[in-house]
């Protein structure tokens, strides 16, 4: 399985969560010049931005450390974007998931919500 299978497996996988826990999935790979959001969710409370990092079990870094200084600031810059492009009124919050596979299947997925904020990187929702 290459990494863009593996990845886009461990996003469909975040994908059926969300859609578990009832939210609904507005768009999967947002893109600007700079930055991406894998996934764009909303419920009646928030729009969810999240950053799903697909790892294997033997992994050196972690999906969550994966997840840099510079990775946040291009996902909150996106997520900016999207709001100026898609009004909603709903509160946004910034979560990562780390799904863990091993040969196609999914062994779990680890999710942490408002795993990070936009303090320190000039950007006001």
């Amino acid at each position: 399985m290459t990494s863009c299978e593996m990845g886009k497996l461990g996003e469909e996988k975040v994908c059926e969560y969300l859609s578990g826990q009832g939210y609904r999935i507005a768009v999967r790979n947002f893109r600007i010049k700079g930055g991406e959001i894998d996934i764009i969710a909303e419920n009646d409370f928030y729009i969810v931005f999240v950053e799903v990092k697909t790892r294997k079990p033997d992994s050196a870094v972690t999906g969550f450390e994966a997840v840099t200084k510079r990775k946040k600031g291009l996902i909150i810059r996106a997520a900016a974007e999207y709001c100026i492009r898609h009004p909603s009124g709903l509160q946004p919050r910034f979560d990562i998931a780390q799904v863990i596979v091993d040969r196609g299947k999914t062994l779990r997925i680890d999710y942490i919500e408002n795993a990070f904020d936009t303090t320190g990187y000039n950007f006001i929702f």
